[in-house]
């Protein structure tokens, strides 16, 4: 049998976000339209591997991904233009033109041979994944405010699992049942599967398990299945964001056996995992976290944890006088831990409150820095705050829904279960710092810092509950299209400016790829935009008509996207070669357009999970918004934040406004003022 040079990826990519009629994919790539709720093919156990153990080895995929393409330069230029034209005056398009083409003919030119040279001789990875990484750690202002996104767990459907020692315990549990099956090759392989009911089976995973590694991408392809990039597991657990100046760096500790518990500010460790890399008793585990929660230990008076809430470089400082003073020891347990569990004093009062919470908390009860902190309100409430730079959003919503499921469906204690007679005070420890007088006076400045950051800080959950998913695709427009141009919409009517937006979507389906950008403000939506602020001028047909324009363009941007066919990560990359190698950069770069797309007012997510309550991320930029929305058949929800003076409010009336004419346009009805 003859097989393809490469997967037939691209043809299959944009069916996945696009929200089109049509037969759904059994996962979604990147963070939209996600369906996970599949058949295992068997029922969850308990075990200390847990989960259903894979017939095809975790990783069984990796090695023959298709490699993350590098677009042709002419091809970035073309799309670079088309996304600064609705942003830019005609005599500042001329000047950015110009500097384009020079780029694009001249150094340019040079700077892309040298990336495609440089990539030819990185076979292993992506051209970008060093690229990405080095951008993220070299952000020097806090990642909580900044970058860190919050993902809430749906409630146990069990009411009384949801106590927070009980459901602390079976999350825990569930974890490293996901980190055994992880490191042992028996965690499922990601994989998309176009005909779930031909490919997600026994049958077919058991002859694919055996096709030699260097084909069994290409072979799966010609099965209409396609595997994702999970090399980001590796950086899920034992990892941390240490400070350094100008740069961070990721430690990684895979030897690490223990856990790492906050409560009240107070540090706590236990060794989750034995000798033998099995873990220990959950009734162990259950006794331990009992007894941490029963440990009365008052707010220490300076709590070291608000130091991940400060600038990296001021922090980096800090942690420089930490270990000098004494502090090597403690450090290297709470730097290696698996991961953070943080038991909350606080109740959830509302789904803002909730968001606050995940996001930022009180900032003593946070490490801010690992990779990723569980967090357990008093009441049960559970969610993830994560540390951005190691991982995307594609590779936490797979493990949340494992967690969720195993810890719901394989229940390791009840809440009726008594701890056993576990002597709990030998196993777990409370760390001690040794604080002189600088470190303290570092400590009160980053709470200083932090409680100033939280008060510019809003946040507003909403529904919009008129129509839906179902309605937009019957009316034959992508939802995601529809509710981008709804942002562009909203902030024209209150600001009177089109703005840059910024859209993620994961390129997770090539080796070490990570997000490249969706450019959703167009020539299209600022036309459709200014359009439906004058409606009168405008027949109800050509509006629509105007709609459908929008539509299919966004369609074609996400498809780009999706196959590494943006220009964002591209020109990123050409930037940072000019620099590094040249020392200098081209005009294009500094070109004050440039920085002005860059500068995105709306930075949206799209989140679906069926183990997801709803999610939450920070704004790009200090004076814009970040928003994540989910799209159900009937309504579509959006979780809006804000750390500048614009309105939140406002903002959320002039959405709900847009969405409304949206909607009656489509249904063929004027748009009465």
């Amino acid at each position: 049998m003859a097989l393809p040079l490469r997967p037939r990826l691209p043809q299959f990519l944009p069916r996945l976000h696009l929200g089109r009629e049509g037969r759904p994919p059994r996962r979604s790539l990147g963070v939209a339209f996600w369906d996970l709720d599949r058949d295992t093919g068997g029922k969850r156990c308990s075990t200390d591997v847990g989960l259903v153990p894979s017939i095809v080895p975790t990783l069984h995929y990796q090695d023959s991904l298709p490699r993350l393409p590098i677009p042709k330069l002419e091809d970035s230029i073309r799309r670079y233009l088309g996304a600064q034209k609705p942003l830019l005056t005609q005599d500042q398009f001329r000047r950015t033109e110009a500097f384009s083409y020079d780029f694009q003919y001249g150094f340019g030119k040079e700077l892309h041979d040298m990336l495609i040279f440089q990539d030819e001789h990185s076979r292993h990875t992506s051209y970008i994944s060093d690229i990405w990484l080095n951008s993220y750690l070299g952000h020097r202002n806090p990642p909580v405010f900044n970058m860190n996104v919050g993902l809430a767990f749906q409630p146990d459907p069990k009411a009384e699992y949801n106590d927070q020692l009980t459901r602390a315990t079976n999350m825990t549990v569930s974890i490293i049942r996901f980190l055994r099956a992880f490191r042992t090759g028996t965690l499922e392989p990601e994989v998309l599967h176009l005909y779930p009911e031909k490919t997600d089976t026994k049958l077919f995973k058991e002859f694919i398990r055996w096709i030699p590694k260097p084909f069994v991408c290409q072979m799966a392809a010609m099965c209409n299945v396609y595997p994702m990039d999970m090399s980001q597991n590796f950086r899920l657990f034992s990892t941390t964001r240490l400070p350094k100046f100008s740069r961070d760096t990721l430690f990684t500790d895979e030897r690490a056996k223990h856990l790492l518990v906050l409560k009240n500010g107070n540090f706590y460790i236990f060794n989750i995992l034995q000798k033998n890399g099995n873990m220990i008793q959950t009734s162990e585990i259950h006794a331990n976290l009992k007894y941490i929660l029963s440990d009365q230990s008052p707010k220490p008076e300076f709590p070291l944890a608000y130091l991940t809430t400060e600038k990296r470089d001021t922090w980096a400082k800090l942690r420089q006088e930490l270990l000098h003073n004494g502090n090597q020891e403690a450090l290297k347990k709470v730097d290696t831990a698996i991961f953070s569990l943080c038991l909350d004093d606080l109740l959830v009062k509302s789904p803002d409150d909730f968001t606050q919470i995940m996001l930022f908390g009180n900032g003593y009860n946070r490490w801010f820095d690992k990779s990723f902190n569980l967090i357990l309100t008093k009441d049960g409430s559970a969610a993830i705050n994560f540390e951005h730079s190691w991982g995307d959003v594609l590779t936490i919503l797979r493990f949340m829904k494992e967690v969720f499921q195993d810890s719901t469906e394989a229940h390791a204690v009840r809440p009726q279960d008594d701890t056993l007679a576990t002597n709990a005070s030998r196993a777990v420890q409370k760390l001690t710092f040794h604080l002189n007088d600088s470190l303290r006076e570092g400590i009160q400045n980053a709470r200083t810092n932090y409680y100033e950051a939280v008060q510019t800080f809003s946040v507003k959950l909403v529904h919009f509950e008129k129509e839906g998913k179902t309605f937009l695709k019957r009316e034959g427009v992508s939802p995601d299209a529809m509710i981008q141009l709804a942002f562009q919409m909203a902030f024209l009517a209150l600001y009177g400016k089109v703005v840059s937006s910024h859209e993620p979507c994961s390129t997770g389906a090539f080796k070490h790829g990570r997000t490249e950008v969706i450019r959703s403000t167009s020539v299209h939506t600022k036309e459709c935009s200014l359009a439906f602020q004058q409606p009168a001028k405008h027949s109800v047909n050509k509006l629509k008509v105007m709609l459908s324009t929008c539509s299919t363009y966004h369609t074609q941007l996400i498809k780009e996207a999706a196959r590494g066919q943006g220009f964002d990560r591209h020109l990123l990359a050409l930037r940072i070669l000019a620099d590094t190698k040249k020392g200098s950069l081209p005009d294009i770069f500094t070109d004050s357009a440039f920085a002005q797309i860059n500068h995105s007012f709306i930075f949206s997510r799209h989140l679906f999970n069926p183990v997801l309550n709803f999610g939450a991320t920070m704004p790009l930029v200090p004076d814009g918004f970040g928003i994540t929305y989910s799209l159900q058949d009937d309504s579509i929800t959006f979780n809006i934040t804000s750390c500048s003076n614009y309105n939140t409010q406002d903002f959320i009336q002039s959405l709900i406004t847009s969405l409304e004419k949206i909607v009656l346009v489509l249904k063929g009805r004027p748009i009465s003022r």
